[in-house]
């Protein structure tokens, strides 16, 4: 082996768990080095050329409110925006947009070719040099010898990758790349507990070939009503392309039933478990018989190009199927495949052998962000890298690390899930994960988490005024709306009938008028014009402030109880076996995992109320014997 370089952090892969580790470590000062099989897929999007959804759009926010890359990303690369859930509350809306595929990757690759303290190397990491059962360096596949305090996996659906359609089936990676083998027996060498996931992609298609004129146009959102993900970006929005909507038929599905032993899911080939909540469409039509029609969603991979994706309709089907079964679509009737869908199949670690800081229990100095963490998307993936990368790199400098808690952020109740409960599929974010998600919404991720990031070092001190000035100006709209006082006349009554409402008899406060689910801020502003000199950011948190008031400080209870529950550390040596009472499963759940906090404990599979009643009996007992 030869000795070429010593860095603090190593990241193993390039995609966007491993962008946002190594941007994260390397902007908090660590020495850092990034590897990647190739540099043309720093950022590749090989599933879908989207970034957001319910769920991940609120991880977006947060990637960005902690200082990550993502949202900026999105913001300069996007094609179509949509606020998803507009007609909910505000906790489940969530922003998604179309992104341009290879816009989205060169940016990344020259945000992180601009990152000081980062090297970008195109290698494959073979081998963890691992001493004393801590991590000392990596090799790789030419004999290089790479030393570190920390190394963050972050290899995607790369490891141990297996590529599957119909009867054909390969060792590979996503797009034509090849898999990494090596690296996976080595882990397993370590004592790495890893499974076999399965995930897949539809075909890409040419879009000449689809017949617009029978689909159904899915525009974005008005110009007018775009949001950006970064709290940073602030210049002018507009959408550039539409999206469409298509659908399956019985003619479709007689083709995948007639076709379904020749599927490598159903004739046993694909032993790898895989997503529960984006199913194939083999699945789809096996598991929804009853079902006439499955939407097909028709989105652009970029400007410069004329690939078309078909998002819902991933599949593992011998290309010819393929071919009979997107053809008996409306509108795709001459339909030209220019990539087939395929399934592929991927090693992972068992989460819970991961601390809730995402370094491993077995590896001491080892970080695992992303599917190598068991989950799936890149949003998911994204938030796991940075707190990876934060993480490795306060370890490197000797600094304590940051947890993100359920009641602090998605991605708190991201790694919980993963580290305390675990996962036996590919883990997808849903905001029904989320026990606080009335505080958790994505509009105010900047007030929750920017300065967690800035005190740590990687927010920056402009992101931080902002912050500020959006707290500062909610606080002092919110005074005005409390003061505002509109007595009953000629103004007040043409007021409320403009908007529907009954005739005043008594003086009206502002907040009482804003309560009514009908009247919006915005209308305020015609009794009170002075609400305009605020930011739209300001009126967006008073206004929910105001309409949600009650709602949010029942929620602000419930999480200073959970909180006490968080605060309560259990010592990582606490003696399971001598505490009284503790059933036997719990006992052994409790010694394999060794949770972090009382509130940990009790969210184990496994671990019942009775037996944290029991724990805290004995927390009691020890503190007082201390």
């Amino acid at each position: 082996m030869d000795f070429l370089g010593n860095y603090d952090v190593v990241v193993v892969g390039a995609g966007h768990a491993g962008i946002e580790a190594a941007h994260a470590a390397a902007m908090l000062g660590a020495k850092t080095a990034i590897f990647t099989l190739t540099l043309d897929f720093i950022g590749n999007m090989p599933c879908n050329p989207s970034i957001g959804g319910t769920a991940k759009g609120h991880l977006v926010r947060e990637i960005d409110a902690l200082g990550g890359l993502m949202g900026i990303a999105a913001d300069a690369t996007f094609l179509q925006s949509r606020m998803l859930n507009r007609g909910k509350g505000p906790a489940v809306h969530s922003l998604r947009v179309q992104t341009d595929r290879k816009r989205y990757h060169m940016w990344m690759k020259h945000a992180l070719e601009l990152t000081p303290n980062l090297e970008i190397h195109q290698a494959e990491i073979v081998r963890l040099d691992v001493q004393d059962g801590h991590v000392c360096g990596v090799v790789t596949a030419l004999g290089g010898y790479y030393s570190c305090k920390c190394v963050v996996i972050a290899t995607g659906t790369a490891l141990g990758g297996r590529i599957f359609v119909g009867e054909a089936h390969y060792d590979g990676g996503p797009d034509g790349t090849h898999a990494a083998t090596a690296l996976t027996k080595d882990l397993t060498a370590h004592g790495v507990p890893l499974r076999r996931f399965k995930t897949g992609t539809p075909a890409r298609v040419h879009r000449r070939s689809i017949d617009f004129s029978k689909l159904d146009c899915q525009p974005g959102d008005p110009d007018e009503l775009l949001q950006p993900f970064s709290f940073m970006t602030h210049k002018p929005m507009h959408n550039k392309v539409d999206c469409y909507i298509a659908y399956t038929n019985p003619e479709t599905h007689k083709v995948i039933l007639d076709n379904l032993s020749r599927s490598p899911l159903y004739g046993g080939d694909i032993q790898g478990v895989g997503p529960r909540y984006c199913p194939s469409i083999e699945d789809k039509v096996v598991r929804f018989k009853g079902k006439e029609r499955h939407p097909v969603f028709v989105e652009p991979c970029g400007e410069d190009t004329e690939e078309m994706y078909l998002q819902g309709m991933s599949s593992s089907l011998p290309e010819a199927v393929q071919n009979a079964m997107y053809r008996t679509i409306k509108g795709f009737e001459n339909l030209e495949i220019m990539r087939p869908a395929y399934a592929i199949e991927y090693d992972c670690v068992d989460p819970t052998s991961m601390l809730p800081t995402l370094e491993s229990k077995v590896i001491g100095g080892m970080y695992g962000a992303g599917q190598f963490n068991g989950t799936s998307g890149y949003e998911e993936a994204a938030a796991q890298g940075l707190l990876a990368g934060m993480n490795a790199a306060l370890t490197a400098q000797g600094k304590p690390p940051i947890v993100l808690t359920r009641d602090q952020a998605y991605i708190g109740v991201l790694t919980d899930d993963l580290t305390t409960k675990g996962t036996d599929e590919p883990y997808r974010m849903m905001t029904s994960r989320a026990e606080h998600r009335l505080s958790l919404r994505q509009d105010n991720a900047d007030l929750r988490l920017t300065r967690i990031a800035y005190e740590a070092g990687l927010a920056t001190r402009e992101r931080m005024e902002r912050t500020e000035r959006k707290a500062s100006e909610t606080a002092q709209l919110l005074g005005e709306l409390r003061k505002a006082k509109y007595t009953p006349g000629v103004t007040l009554n043409d007021w409320l009938e403009k908007h529907h409402q009954p005739e005043a008899q008594n003086g009206l406060s502002a907040v009482e008028l804003l309560k009514r689910p009908e009247i919006t801020l915005s209308a305020l502003a015609e009794l009170s014009p002075e609400i305009r000199q605020f930011g739209k950011p300001a009126q967006e948190q008073a206004e929910i402030s105001v309409k949600y008031e009650g709602y949010l400080e029942r929620q602000e209870t419930l999480i200073r109880h959970a909180r006490q529950m968080e605060e309560t550390l259990l010592p990582e040596d606490l003696p399971y076996e001598e505490v009284t009472g503790l059933r036997i499963e719990a006992r052994q759940k409790l010694m394999k995992q060794r949770p972090r906090s009382l509130a940990a404990a009790s969210r184990i599979p496994g671990v019942s109320p009775a037996d944290v009643a029991v724990l805290m009996v004995f927390l009691e007992k020890h503190k007082g014997n201390a």
